[in-house]
């Protein structure tokens, strides 16, 4: 596996192998990986002749009070998973070399990025748009591949790659979650272990609210308080939004008529996490 830091270094492998009539995969990372993020690399190889795992904590994408400067970062182990999971290329740039300049060109689909996370974190999606369109168009992979337990972030790159026709097909990949049903997350690595247990509640209160789903029930509001109540009974964990929506528009339903999202987010002391859940069984 072969390890570069520049963007004219990425363009001349990728050039050669594009020459050679390779497919391409890619997994846009901010680093610090785990086994949700080696589940994505893992798919690349298995649908590609070479992939590319961009490791890159993005400062656009974080706010003024946010973990930027602390947010996680190991990149020797980042090289290990990658190379466990069948990496070809690890592209590790510095912020200069993404940002050379004062940047004035930005991604914002404010349509879907000003609800849910984006309400509690302004700018977030611009950020992560602007540099996922840099990367695509780095990298100018065949297919790219994308969690779903960042739901809003996958539907927005859904819709900026049909807008803005990028030539790569987005992969969505499930959630992995630890043996006790916490969603992996580089920021699980803040908990305390007794924050760790009580972060247990989103993940139960989500599964408790599809089996209603599964049930019957179809009024929106029931699920959201239904939610709601079980995360205020863990005292360590605070609600920060809950939201029933539609999968395409992220706006809120009141009917569940068509699929939707029920996605949450909560906070365990100054940790912030979320977890969300597919429901078309109309």
């Amino acid at each position: 596996m072969q390890s570069v830091s520049k963007i004219k270094e990425v363009r001349e492998i990728i050039k050669d192998w594009k020459s050679g009539g390779f497919s391409i995969g890619f997994v846009a990372t901010m680093g610090y990986l785990h086994a949700g993020h080696k589940s994505l690399i893992e798919l690349a190889r298995q649908q590609n002749d070479r992939v590319v795992v961009s490791v890159f904590v993005n400062p656009t994408q974080f706010g003024p009070n946010e973990d930027f400067a602390k947010y996680p970062r190991d990149i020797e182990h980042d090289w290990q998973i990658c190379q466990e999971a069948g990496a070809d290329l690890l592209f590790a740039p510095a912020v200069t070399e993404m940002y050379p300049d004062n940047n004035l060109a930005y991604i914002d689909l404010k349509e879907l990025g000003d609800n849910l996370c984006g309400a509690s974190r302004p700018g977030h999606f611009r950020g992560v748009c602007t540099v996922v369109g840099k990367l695509f168009n780095i990298i100018t992979p065949d297919q790219a591949y994308f969690g779903q337990k960042d739901a809003q972030q996958l539907a927005i790159i859904k819709k900026m790659v049909k807008d803005l026709n990028f030539a790569v097909k987005i992969i969505a990949c499930p959630i992995v979650r630890e043996p006790d049903g916490l969603a992996l997350s580089s920021r699980n690595a803040y908990l305390s272990t007794q924050q760790r247990q009580a972060a247990l509640i989103l993940s139960q209160s989500l599964q408790a609210a599809q089996e209603l789903l599964l049930k019957g029930e179809r009024d929106a509001q029931v699920i959201r308080e239904f939610i709601s109540e079980q995360i205020a009974s863990e005292p360590l964990v605070k609600s920060d939004y809950i939201e029933l929506v539609d999968t395409l528009t992220l706006k809120p339903v009141k009917n569940i008529t068509a699929p939707i999202l029920v996605a949450a987010a909560i906070y365990v002391g100054k940790t912030r996490l979320i977890d969300n859940f597919l429901f078309e069984e109309i």
